[in-house]
């Protein structure tokens, strides 16, 4: 009993950290935690780690919240799955909650270029790391490599995360079963829902409602932030009018600069609408569908590696899942290096990252403070 609650005093302990001090979207968060669960603690190994991962990715949801829900289920049963996901989840609704006052209250949002303007470059290198890492124990073998490469490639052309994952894995596995010599058992295990308005007409404003729309939308959305923005755009503006264009953006914009889930816009919005219960509703909507997927999800996992072609099926949705944070990599670079500070910010944190070990969460915290610095001198 001892050992149990000192597991999930650890895994509390973890997540509450990383969820007040994970900033940069999903691909930065996953980088952390497996720097956290596989690099230092040794909760996980890569491989388990990887299957984690790929299955996160299937189902919709916010991916960094459930990859933290998954691994408390791995670490320590049913309540750790509880504790992790929770953890996650408070700091960054506290964080929220106190702007979504604040912009109430004086009518707009607290400014933070400068802390992002040290923080990016240190999330780029902390992306850097967990590729390196990821992809020495993902891509084993060339066809796996291809595979990962090709889906770079695609992702960057526009084609849909949700089907470059499928198509990943599906193609790994019908080449397995043919080399084996039949094509029984391949994959069905997992079905993905089309992202579609979730109510239609006019909706009545209350708790009641805002949960569930929040319910509805965390149990079909696939993607990132910005389909998120897409998403309720549809509904809160057009279809029911609870908020505005600008309030909804603005939600967007606090999700994505604070640390922790990018679907704490919905702790916003709730904010906004009807105050501390209002977020209440809105959090506990967006983010229960999580807990109760991955809990749905979570015991297939090793099964899924017993079989062949199911093996096979999700070492491709792992190497399109590399695929994904890689395009999230390129991508940073452009947002990330501005100018020579930038860039000395972001590769002295990848050589502490890769040569010294440095936790990632002191070389973010570094990072915001020498970005506000810099800011503060150039406006001397």
């Amino acid at each position: 009993m001892n050992d149990r609650a000192a597991t999930l005093r650890e895994l509390a302990a973890l997540f509450l950290k990383l969820g007040a001090t994970a900033f940069g979207g999903p691909a930065a968060h996953i980088a952390m935690m497996e720097d956290e669960v596989v690099g230092r603690r040794k909760w996980l190994t890569r491989a388990e780690f990887l299957d984690l991962l790929g299955a996160t990715n299937l189902i919709p949801g916010p991916n960094s919240t459930e990859m933290a829900i998954h691994i408390g289920r791995q670490r320590a049963g049913w309540a750790g799955l509880v504790v992790a996901g929770a953890c996650f989840i408070v700091p960054a609704t506290l964080i929220v909650g106190v702007i979504a006052w604040a912009y109430v209250n004086y009518g707009r949002l607290p400014q933070a270029a400068g802390l992002f303007y040290g923080v990016k470059p240190v999330v780029f290198a902390v992306v850097l790391q967990a590729l390196w890492q990821l992809g020495r124990a993902a891509l084993e073998t060339r066809a796996l490599a291809a595979v990962c490469a090709a889906a770079v490639a695609l992702n960057l052309a526009g084609v849909d995360e949700l089907l470059l994952l499928f198509g990943a894995g599906a193609l790994l596995a019908t080449h397995r079963a043919v080399a084996a010599g039949g094509t029984r058992s391949l994959p069905g295990i997992f079905l993905a829902g089309a992202v579609a308005p979730v109510a239609s007409g006019a909706v009545p404003f209350g708790l009641g409602s805002l949960f569930w729309f929040f319910a509805k939308v965390g149990s079909v959305l696939f993607g990132s932030g910005y389909v998120l923005l897409a998403f309720l755009r549809a509904d809160l503006v057009e279809r029911f009018g609870w908020i505005t264009e600008a309030q909804l953006l603005d939600a967007i914009a606090v999700g994505q600069m604070t640390p922790g889930p990018v679907f704490t816009s919905a702790t916003f919005i709730g904010y906004l609408l009807s105050g501390a219960p209002g977020a209440l509703a809105a959090t506990a909507g967006i983010f229960l569908p999580g807990f109760v997927l991955v809990a749905a999800s979570s015991p297939l996992i090793p099964r899924l590696r017993r079989r062949p072609s199911t093996a096979a099926f999700l070492d491709g949705v792992n190497a399109a899942s590399l695929a994904l944070m890689a395009v999230v990599f390129l991508r940073l670079f452009g947002a990330a290096f501005l100018d020579l500070p930038t860039a000395g910010i972001g590769i002295g944190a990848a050589v502490l990252l890769l040569r010294f070990r440095v936790n990632a969460t002191w070389l973010i915290a570094g990072g915001a403070l020498a970005g506000v610095t810099v800011y503060c001198l150039r406006g001397l």
